[in-house]
């Protein structure tokens, strides 16, 4: 195919289940040697596309056609044979391989029936130095960080002589120089001719390496766009389909003073809890009405810290006092009865249940707080499950659909309910905006400021420093699994100044109160 006719066109793509009707009558093209980004909402379609034309689902109407030939994949294998592959944002890799078998696996080079190991070894190295990677192919896969796993996936992708090789949302839990790798892979894959469909919720991203965009709303097409055409402002109405000053913003809206709301006791008061090979021994307080923001890199100890306070892990030194009584939060039971809710930054593995209904994992931590031989009435759960979907707008309404349906940001939002309905005293968010839209975000981030303003306290978690200064009274930064730094969210702080911190492993330290 040249430049100048698709490799790839979805032509009046319909596909439903049950009470939802994900996409309708959507249309797509992506051409040879191009960064296509699909943009909308979680819940707008993009994903549900995704499985359309790698075979994962089935589509109701419509026309897939690939390099001239109409086609219609009836698994990811087979569009990967076909020239079609995926990399999603949950490595699905064998981390218990080595880099070469996870490259290789189910293709690796034989000869009378026996694998040719050397051959194996010596083509991955080969692989991977076209993507400018320097990497043991004998260690095992899962001895890397998951941005390594990723272009390692990425490597495996292209080695199947992909046409259209689709990146979904690979960004997300990457840092800044990890992206900026990837980025200088995609800009050389694209060169290569390879299209590349590219799916992420980072504006900045979609600018500074796609060549066009095609937003999607509520499952149908909103329109397809070069780059250079659609402003950012414009790119974010299409996708929320409002204009964007319509929504409330929390920029530079009064913050509570943080000096007045340290001046009660705290409800949460930890004093050197540490856990060898997990975090170093930290202090930090948590007051009622109070947001503490948790800032720092990938692998930097901000998940461990927010563990340690529910009891997933058990500490190995230090203390703990709720409303000044010392506690013991040894097992996330004993947390949830001192009035801590945590939601879990993997919220697929330790989060939602998939297959189970939006009201039962709604209704989970409530029944798990009264036991189980008490269970929650059924009249009761339907009170509180309509109550939580209607103020938290989960879409699609329905209580009894499998949660594993939604969308990613509603799934998050699940989870939200789930502990809003325990009435917790503190509520820990990891990474609570991770991988969902703006318009979900904005949601979120609203949220957590009413509850801050209704006495609620808050640990926040996130890899985005503008979020983390736009709602927090406090933030404490990590580096290397340790504390390092305390500081008030006043006027001097920026994200900058975050940076700094976080580069150079000091800053002002507060003493708890």
């Amino acid at each position: 195919m040249t430049k100048s006719h698709p490799v790839l066109t979805m032509t009046g793509i319909s596909k439903s289940f049950p009470g939802v009707r994900a996409l309708d009558d959507v249309d797509f093209r992506l051409f040879p040697g191009e960064v296509h980004a699909l943009m909308g909402e979680n819940g707008a379609g993009k994903s549900t596309l995704i499985k359309v034309l790698t075979g994962v689902h089935g589509i109701d109407r419509g026309v897939i056609t690939l390099a001239g030939e109409q086609v219609c994949f009836t698994g990811p294998m087979q569009a990967a044979a076909a020239g079609v592959s995926t990399v999603y944002q949950e490595v699905n890799l064998c981390t218990n391989l080595s880099v070469a078998e996870n490259i290789f696996i189910g293709r690796e080079p034989r000869r009378l029936g026996a694998v040719r190991w050397r051959e194996m070894r010596r083509r991955a190295r080969a692989l991977l130095a076209r993507l400018d990677l320097d990497l043991d192919v004998n260690a095992q896969l899962g001895t890397f960080s998951l941005a390594v796993q990723q272009m390692v996936a990425i490597a495996r992708a292209i080695d199947v002589r992909a046409r259209v090789l689709v990146l979904d949302e690979p960004t997300s839990s990457l840092d800044a120089g990890e992206v900026a790798q990837l980025f200088r892979i995609m800009g050389q894959l694209r060169d290569e001719g390879i299209a590349i469909l590219f799916v992420t919720h980072f504006l900045d991203q979609v600018y500074g390496i796609a060549d066009r965009i095609t937003v999607l709303r509520n499952g149908q097409l909103v329109g397809e766009y070069p780059t250079g055409e659609l402003p950012q402002l414009s790119l974010v109405e299409k996708m929320i389909g409002k204009e964007l000053d319509v929504l409330e913003r929390l920029d530079g809206q009064p913050r509570r003073d943080p000096d007045a709301l340290a001046a009660d006791p705290p409800f949460l008061d930890v004093r050197d809890l540490g856990r060898k090979g997990s975090v170093a021994p930290f202090s930090m307080t948590i007051h009622a009405g109070e947001v503490v923001g948790l800032a720092g890199l990938l692998g930097s100890g901000r998940t461990e810290v927010a563990r340690l306070l529910f009891g997933a892990d058990r500490p190995d030194a230090g203390s703990v006092a709720v409303r000044g009584t010392p506690a013991s939060l040894r097992t996330p039971v004993a947390a949830i009865g001192h009035g801590i809710g945590f939601c879990s930054e993997n919220r697929r593995a330790e989060g939602v249940i998939a297959e189970l209904s939006v009201r039962e994992n709604i209704i989970l931590a409530l029944q798990a707080a009264r036991g189980w031989l008490r269970p929650v009435p059924r009249r009761r759960q339907d009170e509180l499950v309509d109550r939580f979907v209607k103020a938290l707008s989960i879409r699609p309404a329905d209580p009894d659909l499998p949660v594993g349906n939604l969308s990613g940001g509603n799934q998050q939002k699940v989870l939200l309910a789930r502990w809003l309905i325990t009435e917790p005293r503190l509520l820990i968010l990891d990474e609570p905006t991770r991988g969902i839209d703006i318009g979900a975000k904005t949601e979120i981030q609203r949220l957590v400021a009413q509850l801050s303003d209704g006495g609620m306290a808050v640990l926040f978690i996130s890899a985005e420093l503008e979020e983390v200064l736009r709602l927090s009274h406090r933030i404490a930064v990590m580096r290397d699994r340790q504390l390092v730094s305390r500081l008030t969210n006043d006027h001097t702080v920026d994200a900058d100044r975050i940076m700094q911190t976080i580069a150079s492993g000091a800053g002002h330290e507060e003493v708890p109160s």
